[in-house]
């Protein structure tokens, strides 16, 4: 009975690594359809977060399961309440990913990322990918370590994010109302992405060592 929760309990984490996967791939697709105006890939990303959302129901429901029947404490209780935490975070991820597909199917057969900005989210593109990839190590080798240093990875998107503000706010900025709107929700979209991988992190670094870190931002 006890290994055979212990399975369990492991391939529930495995699930969620797997489900990091899942949601890199999404975000890459979503930056190139929107920088490509790629509308067959913004499809894609739009009909493959269905998978997303029945990976994370199915996790939910393994993890109430084992609640019910296991009684679970210490260490065991905490995998469990942090699986449920980080499994809501990789679902709103991919939701953030389907967003910016969403925006590039919406301006097709126009670009909605106006050539100024165009590396800037390029490079945010690149950081959400690689935020998302620490994670899932982080998740599989509970790796309190490079949780640590994913924060710090988080500034360069924060500083992106800024550097968007100062495109939008500028006076030489041509593109209209409408474009800056575009912008401004795609910049948010990308920040929110990494501030969950930060989320992520923290849950394991409670999960190891017991102490909770400081929250960060209300997730949307």
């Amino acid at each position: 009975m006890r290994d055979s929760y212990r399975e369990e309990l492991d391939d529930i984490n495995a699930c969620l690594v797997d489900m990091t996967n899942s949601v890199g791939s999404a975000m890459s697709k979503a930056t190139t359809a929107l920088l490509d105006a790629d509308v067959a890939l913004a499809d894609l990303v739009i009909a493959g977060d269905q998978h997303i959302d029945l990976v994370r129901e199915n996790v939910d429901e393994r993890c109430f399961t084992l609640l019910a029947r296991q009684q679970p404490v210490a260490t065991d209780l905490r995998a469990i309440t942090t699986a449920m935490a980080t499994v809501q975070d990789l679902e709103r991820m991919g939701d953030l990913a389907q967003h910016i597909a969403k925006v590039a199917r919406m301006r097709f057969p126009d670009h909605a990322v106006p050539q100024e900005v165009r590396p800037v989210f390029l490079d945010m593109g690149h950081i959400a990918e690689s935020l998302v990839a620490k994670a899932g190590t982080i998740i599989a080798k509970r790796d309190v370590e490079a949780a640590v240093e994913l924060e710090a990875d988080d500034d360069l998107m924060d500083r992106n994010h800024q550097q968007l503000f100062r495109e939008l706010l500028s006076n030489e900025w041509p593109h209209g109302i409408e474009s800056a709107i575009d912008i401004t929700l795609l910049g948010r979209y990308y920040e929110r992405f990494a501030d969950h991988a930060v989320s992520v992190a923290r849950r394991v670094v409670y999960l190891v060592t017991g102490e909770r870190p400081l929250p960060i931002a209300a997730a949307s």
